[in-house]
């Protein structure tokens, strides 16, 4: 019988997790993307339903009082991010494992549920200055986005050794081999990285 597993990725903003999630996905047809809800604003060729789930805030707090979220963060004042359960089903439900793109603190609780059926992986950036530089090369935030995260991430860094594993991405190239050497291994025998 199916027994899904979960690989969630967690990195500061710019670290390059959506990369290595979308890297895996590419290369890996037994791998489905956990889509997160979330209260934010679409930003362009984001589509609702496969980047994430656009919520309203009440729609969002509606799911937090009937309990229905793995996980869920107020990341910024007003923005809250999360992981719905059926999200998990639906994806188990296709005899697929689940890979979870979230942030940080979301990422240690999703494991701390599923326990040895969970792998999380940290993306450790190779320095704040290149991470910045990332995130401004991205033409997506403002100045303020920029300095809320660049404030996020310098805190999130010190998480690093709360997780199984930490991908240094310091060259694209390795870290999505180690990235698939990773998933490889933990597909295989779960046991190795239970804690």
């Amino acid at each position: 019988m199916f027994e899904g597993k979960i690989i969630i990725f967690s990195a500061p903003s710019g670290a390059g997790k959506t990369t290595l999630v979308k890297y895996l996905l590419a290369h890996n047809s037994d791998l489905a993307f956990s889509v997160s809800a979330t209260t934010r604003a679409c930003r362009p060729g984001e589509v609702h339903g496969k980047d994430y789930y656009f919520i309203s805030k009440e729609e969002f707090e509606k799911h937090i009082a009937n309990h229905d979220f793995v996980e869920y963060e107020e990341v910024y004042a007003g923005t809250y991010y999360g992981t719905l359960k059926s999200e998990i089903e639906r994806i188990w439900a296709q005899n697929k494992h689940v890979i979870i793109d979230a942030d940080v603190k979301g990422g240690l609780n999703i494991k701390k549920q599923y326990k040895e059926r969970a792998l999380s992986v940290f993306v450790q950036p190779p320095n704040i200055q290149i991470l910045e530089q990332r995130l401004r090369t991205r033409n997506t935030d403002s100045e303020e986005s920029i300095r809320k995260r660049m404030e996020k991430a310098i805190s999130e860094i010190t998480f690093g050794e709360k997780f199984d594993v930490v991908i240094l991405n310091d060259n694209l190239d390795k870290a999505c081999a180690e990235a698939q050497a990773v998933y490889e291994r933990f597909k295989n025998q779960s046991s190795q990285y239970a804690s």
